[in-house]
């Protein structure tokens, strides 16, 4: 399906490119400028074979369509707290960008995320949650719909059974301008390995791919999948809009901050393509 999808939109852009190649004059479109919401891009990931000690939040302000710099919120207070009564401060290192060098990732712990931007206070509680690691990588060349060979990569993890588990994963790759993210479910797999697929007309022998995988929470899955359908395979192609996450402005509840605070295992691996 992300096959398909960027080869029609490859289609299209070659339409547009011959409909319009007589056109000489740029025309920018007068759009309307929405609210400035606080974006709160807050993910604690716990890497295997890591401490998961430093983690970062970052704080912006949605940018108007053609601004090609995205505005940083500086100034915020950042703290998270666990239920065991735990403090981890976040202190601003660079604009917008809060780092933690002590926190503390417990899995299935419950863990609130308090930030105080711009007069206004937000919040969001959220558990850690659990990933397997990921069994083995394999390679093999299939067609594509269009006839043509290309590389399909499949890596598997073993699915702990009796109880539901979600999953999101990311590609990076120096043929991607964005990561590819993918979500996954164990509603068929429950319990069982669980093979996951990934292909790239632009993947070539010598490219090496980072894939992340992680564990994530019911509700953040809803979350992703709505804009993933929205946007495409990559969430950050076109800024999401007004889709609503779990943070909360506790000072004015109309006025959400947009993001979502999620707490994740992941187990990340590189790849070199043969």
């Amino acid at each position: 399906m992300r096959i398909i999808n960027k080869k029609l939109v490859a289609l299209l852009s070659l339409c547009c490119v011959m409909l319009f190649s007589s056109c000489e004059d740029v025309v920018n479109l007068d759009l309307e400028n929405g609210e400035a919401k606080i974006v709160i891009d807050a993910e604690l990931i716990w890497k295997k074979g890591t401490s998961g000690n430093e983690q970062v939040i970052k704080i912006s302000k949605m940018a108007p369509y053609y601004d090609n710099v995205v505005p940083k919120v500086s100034g915020a207070q950042v703290r998270v707290e666990n239920t065991d009564g735990d403090v981890f401060t976040f202190n601003e290192t660079t604009p917008g960008e809060y780092v933690c060098t002590n926190f503390v990732p417990v899995i299935n712990m419950t863990y609130t995320l308090y930030v105080t931007a711009e007069g206004q206070t937000f919040t969001a509680v959220e558990k850690l949650t659990s990933v397997t690691a990921i069994d083995k990588v394999e390679q093999q060349i299939i067609p594509d719909f269009d006839g043509k060979d290309i590389i399909e990569l499949t890596f598997y993890y073993k699915d702990p059974a009796a109880e539901m588990n979600y999953y999101l994963t990311d590609y990076r790759s120096e043929f991607l301008l964005y990561p590819e993210y993918e979500l996954t479910d164990d509603e068929l797999f429950n319990g069982n390995d669980i093979p996951t697929r990934f292909s790239d007309e632009d993947m070539k022998a010598g490219n090496t791919v980072s894939i992340t995988h992680r564990g994530i929470s019911k509700n953040f899955y809803n979350y992703m999948k709505l804009v993933l359908q929205v946007y495409g395979g990559s969430p950050f192609s076109i800024p999401p809009g007004n889709i609503r996450g779990n943070i909360v402005n506790t000072t004015n509840s109309a006025d959400f901050a947009l993001g979502y605070f999620r707490l994740c295992e992941a187990d990340q691996v590189s790849y070199l393509v043969k």
